[in-house]
């Protein structure tokens, strides 16, 4: 299995640390809205991986944080008038329901960054025993220059980022010893939320977070760390740098990102008003589409959506659902004798398909063969499988299918529909208990309606309702 590298830019054969085993940390998202599908990207393409290791038989501990504590965050709960782990809290189990809806593994543990802050209190107080950080009125800085490693990962020059203004520079106040040192701990702003640390009551740098959440529940060394391609400078570059120093060890194997989600061949921003959160996207398709489309190119390709992609994703979709619905068809009435030599045969024709899948994932997970492989799957079903067809070969085929669809996260056997009598009667009852301001039953309809594909909108004219 070949994975590229961002730190050394070429394919590498995986080897991982411990025989049997992965350790994976994925970037997550800062929670103060709900999350786009920037956002989405490498939800899915990292879920992805994780689930092709587990194919392959490896045990991976997936450990992928919320970043609960950001300016964002705060900017967000001042407007509201409250407090900003009230803002987290909802945008957390917010995105979870989108997770859930896109069907990404929780991963195995979803640390929270305001619940590790003693860990990166000590981190920072290593760092500066060590030499590599200092304290200036409260905030503590990280000399860049003392970490002889610096710019290995998005292979920048220090000399090129001192010369290249303001701009290319890790955020920082006038205090700093060189323009280039970053802030690991900053005092607390009226109105902020804060936790003590020996240099001041405030709160810790974003780049600190995750090398401690890493180190914890990774340890000092992992496998595979992992975000989009926005993250390599300077976040993921301060992490090496922390990590490293404090710990005296290579942080990460492997480094993977993913490549940006343009719209219409544009860079998504509010501004422009091509900005679509996942929640959006859901309204109009199911969200196994939308993993769909995000896993037709690979994860190093930029992705342009569009109407049009998105059309072609949910047809692409449909003829696998096709396939395995007509398998499940054709079982109710199947003869239930074994399978005949000619089956067997047929049967062991699918391995081919499986090979071409493993072969794409393995050339560092090239999901657009992996799906070209599945598509030649489903084309040998059709022609092979009718109603002469033994109950045994069937299930063999569609347990061919599900064992490849499940590596890329995309569920094969769709729900059934549900009645328009069954809809109506659930939207009464949604109104009724609206009328008892009994909210949370109703906000738990109208989530059941989504799942099934049921949009609901609340008009002047009353509760109308249209399908996915």
């Amino acid at each position: 299995m070949k994975i590229y590298n961002t730190l050394t830019k070429r394919k590498e054969e995986f080897v991982p640390l411990e025989e049997g085993k992965v350790k994976m940390y994925v970037c997550g998202p800062t929670v103060y809205n709900f999350i786009h599908i920037g956002n989405a990207r490498p939800m899915i393409v990292f879920d992805t991986v994780r689930r092709y290791f587990e194919y392959k038989g490896y045990e991976v501990n997936y450990v992928s944080n919320f970043t609960d504590v950001d300016d964002k965050i705060i900017k967000k709960a001042i407007e509201e008038g409250v407090a900003a782990e009230e803002i987290s809290s909802r945008y957390i189990a917010e995105c979870k329901k989108d997770m859930e809806g896109m069907n990404i593994k929780p991963a195995t543990k979803h640390p929270l960054a305001t619940d590790e802050i003693c860990g990166m209190v000590d981190m920072i107080q290593t760092l500066i025993d060590k030499g590599y950080a200092y304290e200036k009125n409260g905030t503590v800085y990280y000399r860049t220059r003392k970490f002889e490693g610096y710019g290995k990962l998005s292979h920048k020059n220090l000399d090129d980022l001192q010369g290249g203004g303001r701009t290319l520079l890790v955020t920082g106040e006038d205090e700093k010893e060189d323009s280039l040192d970053f802030v690991l701990w900053k005092p607390k702003k009226e109105g902020e939320p804060a936790w003590k640390s020996p240099w001041s009551e405030g709160r810790p740098g974003w780049h600190i977070e995750c090398s401690e959440m890493s180190k914890k529940y990774l340890g000092e060394q992992i496998d595979i760390h992992a975000g989009g391609e926005d993250l390599i400078f300077p976040h993921h570059e301060n992490e090496i740098a922390q990590s490293e120093a404090a710990n005296g060890k290579e942080f990460a194997k492997y480094w993977m990102h993913n490549a940006f989600l343009n719209i219409d061949n544009r860079k998504m921003s509010k501004s422009l008003g091509n900005f679509f959160t996942v929640r959006e996207i859901g309204e109009k398709y199911d969200l196994q589409v939308l993993r769909f489309f995000m896993l037709s190119a690979h994860y190093r390709s930029p992705l342009n959506f569009s109407a049009e992609l998105m059309e072609s994703s949910k047809n692409g979709l449909d003829r696998i659902r096709k396939a395995a619905g007509n398998l499940k068809f054709l079982m109710e009435s199947a003869r239930t004798d074994e399978m005949t030599d000619g089956e067997k045969k047929k049967i062991a024709g699918t391995d081919v398909f499986a090979a071409d899948f493993e072969r794409a994932m393995d050339d560092d997970f090239n999901t657009a063969d992996a799906i070209a492989a599945v598509f030649e799957l489903v084309k040998y079903i059709n022609t092979t499988a009718d109603g002469n067809s033994s109950k045994e070969y069937l299930a063999g085929l569609e347990k061919r299918l599900v064992s490849l669809t499940d590596v890329l996260g995309i569920i094969v056997e769709k729900e059934e529909e549900i009645l328009d009598a069954d809809i109506e009667a659930l939207i009464e009852e949604r109104q009724q208990a609206r009328k008892a301001k009994e909210f949370a039953r109703a906000d738990q309809i109208r989530d059941e309606l989504l799942k099934k594909g049921i949009i609901l909108e609340d008009t002047r004219e009353g509760v109308k309702w249209r399908r996915a």
